[in-house]
């Protein structure tokens, strides 16, 4: 019995560990409330900078602003996500770029309910970031979605709200992907503790 006991302790303990590692987001827009937990082990950067512009209260006010939806999407490579700026919107420059995690490197991978930074080239990622909808695996390192192959930086899941968020993805929108109305975000709220590694 006491054994049994111990191990219930230890399991419920590795439980915490592994929520005070995995910090959780709270996205609530017009559309509905989203819950994103963040992979602070595997993408340092990523979500570190994530989590600042999110303490900043960068994101509140702001929007999803962009669909993309496969059917519809010219490019040989279709996608499925939505996009999300501040208000200041996708080219925010608040803070400096930061270095691309690859998911070659992360071990991540674009599937449904994956949250990722959009980015131009290598290395440009600013505040800008987006929600997969469906499996799409030409976002990781290696698929054809960005010419230079290097992919996007996934840094996070849903775990609450992929319904939403395809709710999102199917709203109207003109012929440039661009949501009509945007979504608004009313705000982005960090649910647990900031990571040790993003205070420093």
């Amino acid at each position: 019995m006491r054994t049994m006991m111990m191990a219930a302790a230890l399991a419920l303990s590795a439980c915490a560990a592994s929520a005070a590692d995995q910090p959780r987001v709270v996205l609530d827009t017009d559309a509905g409330r989203m819950v994103v937990e963040l992979e602070p082990e595997r993408a340092p950067l990523t979500v570190c900078n994530f989590l600042g512009y999110v303490t900043d209260g960068d994101y509140a006010g702001g929007s999803f602003f962009r669909t993309v939806v496969r059917e519809t999407n010219a490019n040989p490579n279709p996608i499925d996500v939505i996009q999300a700026a501040t208000p200041r919107g996708s080219d925010d420059d608040l803070r400096p770029p930061i270095p691309l995690e690859r998911t070659r490197d992360t071990g991540l991978s674009h599937v449904a309910g994956v949250i990722s930074m959009a980015r131009d080239g290598p290395d440009t990622a600013t505040s800008s970031f987006f929600i997969v909808t469906q499996d799409t695996p030409s976002l990781d390192f290696g698929g054809g979605r960005n010419p230079d192959g290097q992919g996007f930086a996934a840094f996070g899941r849903l775990v609450e709200g992929l319904d939403v968020a395809r709710r999102i993805q199917m709203s109207p929108a003109d012929a440039a992907e661009q949501l009509t109305p945007p979504v608004v975000i009313r705000s982005a709220t960090l649910i647990s503790d900031v990571p040790a590694r993003c205070r420093l």
